[in-house]
């Protein structure tokens, strides 16, 4: 059955910004396929209700409260996985974020922590986890972009600098880590989390940003979180080095910030 190749039972995976929106749901998608899955992120009570959903899924959840920003703490988190779980098969690098800025605004301090906070945790965690992928017979890795890193709009410099970055990682690890370790990204466009919690109660911006999305919706957790579970899965055993849209169709930015000419 072609179903079959969707099902990762007795894998073990770890999931980075895991408390919440898409951490959460790929999370809970993982175990729904048969994994167990080492959730991290900031926020213990987000975390221990994610692990609850992973468990009666069937599954064993290890909540890690740990601040991702530091690429020595992402790295911890593929031991830990291994010691509880006996393995580790699956990585998905769910951190990052950089908040919007002007030109002018966007100070070099702002720049080096949004690539720290996006890339070079990535690298920590995924760089910790080859030689546990590698016990388990190869792996994969998942990255998850943005369709800023390909996209231009004014105040996106170091979000979208950072996830342009991350897209070229994925490309360049898979050529280091082939044929055994995978490593792969999503491209992700407006996607109904707490980040856009401003845009989806201003009935004006969401209707705005739905125009401007050619499938007009803004995407939920679970658009990620399938397209993550097909490329951790053996039903992607043939992809490395992709990046996979999940954007709605956008070719421009959906989200006007308003920001005007210097």
């Amino acid at each position: 059955m072609i179903s079959d190749r969707f099902r990762i039972d007795g894998r073990a995976a770890v999931v980075t910004g895991a408390g919440r929106g898409i951490g959460a749901a790929t999370a809970v998608a993982l175990a729904e396929a048969g994994a167990d899955v080492l959730i991290a992120s900031r926020t213990r009570e987000q975390l221990d209700e994610v692990a609850a959903r992973v468990e009666a899924a069937g599954r064993r959840a290890l909540v890690v409260p740990s601040d991702l920003s530091d690429p020595d703490a992402a790295a911890e988190l593929a031991g830990l996985a291994a010691g509880e779980f006996g393995r580790l098969d699956i990585v998905v690098n769910n951190m990052g974020g950089a908040m919007p800025a002007a030109f002018l605004d966007t100070s070099p301090r702002h720049m080096e922590k949004a690539f720290r906070f996006n890339v070079a945790t990535a690298h920590a965690l995924t760089r910790a986890a080859v030689p546990h992928l590698l016990k388990a017979d190869g792996g994969s890795v998942v990255n998850i972009s943005s369709a800023m890193g390909r996209l231009a709009g004014r105040g996106y410099l170091a979000y979208g600098s950072a996830k342009a970055a991350l897209a070229h990682y994925t490309r360049l690890a898979a050529s280091d880590l082939a044929p055994r370790v995978r490593v792969n990204a999503i491209a992700v466009g407006s996607v109904a989390t707490s980040a856009l919690d401003i845009v989806m109660t201003d009935e004006g911006l969401r209707t705005e940003m739905e125009r401007r999305t050619p499938l007009r919706r803004v995407g939920e957790p679970e658009d990620v979180a399938a397209a993550v579970l097909y490329l951790a899965s053996p039903a992607a055993a043939y992809v490395t080095g992709s990046l996979l849209r999940v954007d709605g169709g956008i070719d421009a930015p959906n989200l006007d910030l308003g920001l005007e000419d210097l």
